[in-house]
């Protein structure tokens, strides 16, 4: 039996393998085929860039499937920064909700996602601010990890190191990083404690990917001198597939639907660019690869390995491929004798996949529930069908996690002298297990330690840059094929089928006992200093009984100290509640709630992520909230909220004691309005919300008749009616990064920085990610500008919060980040918001 780790070396390399929890593919005759295409080619590309959707899915997917190279996307960061146009996720979680769409987008264009640990913490507007909070020698030592892992003979750049400044400082700084990589990973000197895994690595050539963005207009790129670039033609059209490579690409980057970035196909001939920047000169500028052999010739020992499967796509059967098993395994054979440990492992793992697709090799592990806790038992089913006339036997299994890890379970003798997969006929078995108590829970292995602003933390050097989850739950199957015996790994899953999604996968979870969370993240203690606090409780197994409690510092009162539970089923929920008093003065904390049971501490909250498009994720994270003591004057303002693109800040109201509803952009109509006293428009609801358009007159009209309208930002992109204020107003791309920038007042007396509450520099301190973004840069006089701020180094920008008297009402336009401040329990985000809620006339 093959070492059972071996898969954790090898998971980002294997390109036909499944996605946790998503439906197993299951290749089609064309699909195989240009799969025994690439394994016929040994070289790679590694196509580097800084966020999730910066990658160009066109060029990776033409390298993959016309080139047939092996195709690799570093992103340096998991998009946490960003926001979310699909639900109220952010930070941590939205980097969840992003690495799950790359590894669906490479999915489908054919390419393997890697990542380093680098933190997306928001908009940058220079290299040098990105390296810097980033930890650039860690960044750095993540990249020289991928080229060594990965060994590109290619080095594709998004983005130009040597224009700093003209684009984000993240774009810029992973081309700063992917160049000083490029030499760093040759030298034995550079990251010595990383050639314990794999040793150095130089890579051939790197390019610059450029396109008429970099030069401002398509009009600019066209009259442009391209002599030193390289014109690539990626309009392929794959007639076996029935798509163009545009097609494909399209399908691809529709993935990243967190961001709006679907996209619609296209067809014909296109060209991308790319431009030498580094390394080896080939003399044949259309050739990527000139000068490195990519055939078997490469490898000591591949020749006969070439010709054999040269033999196997020359007469390869579209209507029979399990005819090609037989040379499959023969080339399989003399792979596994390969003294390259590289290309042995790599095309192991390929072939393997192959000769299962080609035989139509089923292999399916389902466990009984969805989760498991340590120390419990489950019951696992597996199945094995092989549908072709090829012999083949089933004689063992591994299942991991195991006591044991060695252990295997023999199937001889339960049927004749072997397990025999005979032609079409089903074989299943079943196994109960014991879940060590030593299991980690299942959790974004990048979040499992406390990490900086800038950085996550990964103390296993061999888990950086692995894309997903690390899952516990696998069995080895071990099949015997004509001699040979292969071990396949297939993720146990959890299936069941939905009346109207029908046949539904999802992951199988290790979890914790039982997980608490408390109900709200935010607790403001304002009008009152006692507020009941609820604690929500779920348990992870079959009768879980303990005592619930709150840890408050000591200038903080909670009563009872402690509360029992007691629940009977699994994934049963009870909540709790404690009465909580907080200081005289003011105070912000971070309260915590926990589960005792049976003498062992449970301190964490479970949170489901689940989205169509997406495997189904679980991310655990410290069960807390912030309490805050605050001096807020608010009025008895009620307010009508009208959801955008998704965020929390109607939540936050409630927290500070207004009547809040949420009214849908078809219920905006005259009479429902006539209730409320301040209508706030969520997030882009102008870029996202097509009825805003026809809604925004009865909007004017509210306003002209006494009501204040509040519209939280809106981007560049596309608005649904250009008429959002009733005045004129430009959104621009300006923004204020820097947190800590200064925050000026243009006009002190003010209502708006006076009423109820006075604001003070104090109120801009301590602000997350970012002060503000896209700001208006034009307005109408009508308005008035309140603020002013700047980054380090650009002149004022003055859009951050405007104001205008149209009618009898008030119409605020504001950029600041409200939607991250609220949310994070921002002392001064609350008071200003309150002023704008309490405007008079």
């Amino acid at each position: 039996m093959q070492k059972l780790h071996f898969f954790y070396l090898l998971a980002f390399l294997t390109l036909a393998a499944t996605a946790n929890a998503q439906q197993p593919a299951k290749p089609n005759a064309t699909e195989i085929y240009n799969q025994i295409q690439k394994l016929n080619f040994l070289g790679s590309v590694l196509y580097v860039a800084a966020h999730p959707d910066d990658e160009n899915t066109r060029l990776i997917s033409w390298l993959s499937n016309n080139v047939h190279a092996r195709t690799g996307y570093l992103s340096l960061t998991r998009g946490d920064g960003g926001q979310n146009l699909i639900g109220p996720e952010l930070r941590e979680q939205l980097g969840v909700i992003r690495t799950q769409e790359l590894i669906e987008a490479r999915k489908i264009d054919g390419g393997q996602q890697m990542f380093s640990r680098a933190n997306d913490f928001g908009y940058s507007k220079n290299p040098d601010e990105t390296l810097q909070i980033w930890d650039k020698e860690k960044v750095l030592a993540d990249v020289v990890w991928a080229i060594r892992k990965f060994r590109p003979d290619v080095i594709i750049n998004r983005f130009d190191a040597r224009s700093p400044g003209t684009t984000h400082g993240h774009h810029t700084a992973s081309a700063m990083l992917s160049l000083e990589a490029f030499d760093k990973a040759a030298d034995a000197k550079s990251y010595p404690e990383q050639l314990q895994y794999f040793s150095t690595w130089q890579p051939k050539r790197a390019f610059f990917n450029t396109s008429w963005w970099f030069y401002g207009s398509r009009e600019k790129f066209e009259q442009a001198d391209k002599s030193n670039l390289t014109g690539l033609s990626i309009g392929t059209y794959y007639a076996g597939l029935g798509k163009s490579n545009q097609e494909i690409a399209a399908l691809s980057r529709s993935r990243h639907q967190s961001q709006g970035f679907g996209s619609t196909g296209t067809r014909g001939e296109e060209t991308e660019y790319i431009e030498f920047i580094k390394g080896n000169q080939a003399k044949d500028k259309n050739n990527l690869f000139e000068g490195i052999d990519t055939s078997w010739n490469r490898v000591a020992g591949g020749k006969e390995i070439g010709d054999i499967l040269l033999s196997v796509a020359k007469t390869y059967d579209f209507n029979n491929p399990s005819a090609s098993i037989p040379k499959l395994v023969e080339a399989y054979k003399l792979i596994r004798k390969l003294e390259d440990d590289y290309w042995r492992n790599i095309k192991s793992e390929e072939i393997k996949n192959i000769i299962a697709s080609c035989a139509g090799l089923y292999l399916e592990a389902v466990a009984q529930r969805p989760d498991a806790t340590p120390g419990s038992k489950i019951n696992i089913k597996l199945e094995a069908v092989n549908r072709s006339n090829i012999k083949m036997a089933w004689p063992s299994f591994a299942i991991l996690p195991a006591e044991n890890p060695e252990a295997q379970t023999w199937l001889r003798g339960v049927q004749s002298d072997t397990f025999l997969l005979a032609n079409n006929v089903v074989r299943t078995a079943e196994q109960e297990i014991t879940i060590p108590q030593d299991t980690p829970y299942t959790q974004p292995y990048w979040l499992a330690e406390k990490g900086s602003v800038g950085m996550y933390q990964v103390p296993d050097q061999q888990n950086i840059g692995t894309p997903d989850v690390l899952r516990q739950g696998k069995v080895i199957f071990n099949i015997e094929i004509d001699g040979a015996t292969l071990d396949f790994e297939r993720n146990i899953v959890y299936k069941y089928n939905d009346e109207v999604k029908g046949e539904v996968y999802e992951p199988f979870d290790i979890v914790p006992d039982v997980t608490t969370s408390i109900a709200e993240k935010v607790i403001l203690f304002n009008r009152k200093k006692t507020k009941t606090v609820a604690v929500r409780i779920k348990a992870g197994r079959d009768a879980v009984a303990g005592n619930a409690m709150l840890e408050l510092p000591a200038d903080w009162t909670v009563s009872p100290a402690q509360i029992p539970f007691s629940l009977a089923r699994k994934g049963e929920e009870a909540m709790v509640y404690f009465e909580v008093s907080a200081p005289k003065s003011n105070d912000e904390i971070v309260a915590k709630s926990v589960a005792v049971v049976n003498g062992k501490r449970y301190d964490l909250e479970r949170t489901d992520i689940v989205y169509g498009h997406i495997s189904k994720q679980m991310v655990l994270q410290p069960s807390q909230a912030r309490f805050l003591k605050l001096d807020i004057k608010t009025g008895n303002e009620k307010i009508a909220y009208i959801m955008g693109a998704g965020d929390q800040v109607n939540k936050s109201l409630e927290q500070m004691g207004y009547e809040v509803t949420l009214v849908k952009p078809k219920d905006i109509t005259p009479e429902n309005l006539t209730a409320f006293d301040v209508i706030v428009i969520g997030i882009r609801a102008y870029n996202t919300v097509d009825e805003m358009a026809l809604k925004q007159p009865v909007l004017m009209d509210a306003v002209r008749q006494g009501k204040t309208l509040i519209v939280q930002y809106n981007t560049t992109d596309p608005l649904v009616t250009k008429d959002i204020a009733p005045y004129p107003l430009k959104i621009s791309r300006d923004r204020v990064t820097e947190e800590s920038a200064e925050v000026r007042f243009l006009v002190p007396q003010h209502a708006l920085l006076n009423t109820p509450n006075k604001i003070t520099a104090e109120d801009f301190k301590g602000w997350t990610q970012e002060q503000g973004l896209y700001y208006p840069n034009e307005w109408d006089k009508a308005f008035t500008a309140i603020l002013s701020a700047n980054d380090r180094g650009e002149k004022p920008k003055d859009g951050a919060l405007l104001v205008a008297q149209y009618g009898k009402g008030h119409y605020i336009y504001t950029g600041l980040s409200f939607f991250r401040e609220l949310p994070e329990g921002v002392a001064g985000a609350f008071r200003l918001m309150a002023n704008m809620i309490s405007i008079k006339n």
